[in-house]
């Protein structure tokens, strides 16, 4: 039995643990539904909302103006699905309420793709790791995340699909891989990160084969939808990004960076009503200040990778391509499950791994620890189909949350800096032969050798 055997199966204990934590707080969601029709706190803060990010831009892939008169950030990819997988003649109402009503077919897609995400979570990390990797299979496929992507109908779900083809253990063919990775794209334009990811490692064709499906799939949906041209998106997306700030306290209510709280501050929301001057502040200079190191943090981590990139494991440097981009802007809490996806990839080794796996487990425990509660408020519930007493409050996660994301990225990227670092010191390039005719990069490095002569030559010596 190896030396780490033990501290295994140890934090195999711990990891079941949290997964019978998050099924306690799926069984809490459920019959505090069972009592009082509606989603409690962390879930979205409208009972009526349910499903409605899909409903919402459903609309627009049956008429023209997704880019003008809605100013969509979305590519066409996303608007020509939604015309597909839909009942036409729901859109003749005016309301997207009214269509989530007739077309039962958005909701029917989005709960196959909530079934398939996961099995193919428990598919993958059994293949992974064999039944040990069965409670990180459950936090991910049946965690906040993935369910509370489901419940607000965000085309996430698919994202998630494909980037577990793409990224994942279970595809063996590269082009399908580049096609899956190309559809991702199209569904979320920040990752393409993600298809920058294996530059890191020098795999040049992997990110040329992800680039052309990526573009290609572009061209085909741009014409079947009839809109979306690159100037149009770009447009939307600069304004969007120009414009974007809270200003409303409830834009804190499952965000995934601290982002919301820093321009809720700076914004003309009565901010002094809950905290006074010297805490706005405070909060104003360090929280921006964390976010800016941790993303130093992963530049780092991303160069080391880049100079020595047999040393880190390929889920590794997506990981740090998708913590960075998602680290840069304000893109809800459900697109924790593609950061988390990577790093329940990651083996129980040392204590900066195991402390990050620790982390994305509290992450999917579907549970909110409210601080004050606020008054309770009549409101319509869709799921619950009846008008509901819903009270929510003040949450605790809503601030942490964002703060154990930074953590995680923080600790693989000082895992990733350390094992290159031991990696340089040690000289680990000289026993590489087929990494030869690479550039040293660094002064004093040896060059690999052959290892049958560097045997013969300790044989010799000894």
């Amino acid at each position: 039995m190896s030396n780490s055997s033990p501290k295994r199966k140890w934090g195999l204990w711990v990891e079941w643990c949290f997964a019978i934590l998050i099924f306690a707080g799926l069984c809490n969601t459920a019959a505090f539904f069972y009592s009082e029709g509606y989603l409690p706190q962390p879930w979205f803060y409208q009972p009526s909302g349910t499903f409605m990010d899909w409903y919402s831009l459903s609309i627009w892939g049956h008429r023209a103006g997704a880019y003008e008169v809605e100013r969509t950030i979305y590519p066409p990819l996303s608007f020509v699905l939604m015309r597909i997988f839909s009942i036409a003649k729901c859109y003749n109402y005016a309301r997207s309420e009214e269509v989530r009503d007739c077309d039962w077919v958005g909701i029917a897609l989005l709960s196959v793709l909530m079934l398939v995400n996961t099995v193919l979570t428990f598919r993958a990390f059994h293949k992974l790791q064999g039944r040990d990797g069965w409670p990180r299979a459950f936090a991910l496929g049946c965690g906040l995340p993935m369910f509370y992507a489901y419940e607000r109908g965000n085309l996430v779900l698919l994202t998630y699909t494909c980037m577990m083809l793409a990224f994942g253990p279970l595809v063996r063919s590269a082009r399908l891989r580049w096609f899956a990775a190309g559809v991702a794209v199209n569904l979320k334009v920040y990752l393409i990160s993600a298809i920058c990811a294996p530059m890191l490692r020098r795999r040049w064709l992997a990110t040329e084969g992800m680039v052309l499906a990526s573009i290609a799939i572009y061209l085909v949906t741009w014409t079947v939808l009839g809109e979306g041209s690159p100037a149009q998106i770009v447009r939307n997306i600069t304004d969007y990004a120009s414009s974007f700030g809270s200003k409303s306290a409830l834009d804190l209510w499952y965000p995934a960076t601290y982002i919301p709280l820093t321009t809720l501050i700076k914004s003309e929301f009565p901010i002094y009503n809950v905290m006074d001057s010297d805490t706005a502040a405070m909060i104003s200079l360090l929280v921006p200040a964390l976010m800016h190191a941790v993303q130093a943090l992963i530049l780092t981590a991303a160069a080391a990778t880049w100079l020595r990139p047999e040393v880190v494991p390929p889920h590794r440097a997506v990981f740090l391509a998708l913590a960075l981009a998602l680290s840069a802007s304000e893109a809800g809490g459900y697109t924790e499950i593609l950061v988390l996806m990577f790093v329940f990839m990651e083996s129980w080794r040392g204590y900066a791994r195991p402390a990050a796996i620790i982390i994305a487990f509290i992450l999917c425990i579907p549970y909110e620890f409210v601080l004050s509660w606020l008054p309770a408020v009549v409101l319509n519930s869709f799921l619950g189909q009846r008008y509901v007493m819903a009270q929510y409050g003040i949450g605790l996660m809503s601030f942490l949350r964002p703060g154990l994301v930074l953590t995680i990225s923080a600790l693989l990227s000082s895992v990733t800096i350390l094992d290159v670092w031991r990696d340089v010191k040690t000289q680990g390039w000289r026993d590489r032969w087929r990494y030869r005719h690479d550039w040293p990069l660094l002064p004093g490095v040896a060059r690999p050798r052959r290892l049958a002569a560097h045997s013969a030559d300790r044989v010799i010596g000894g």
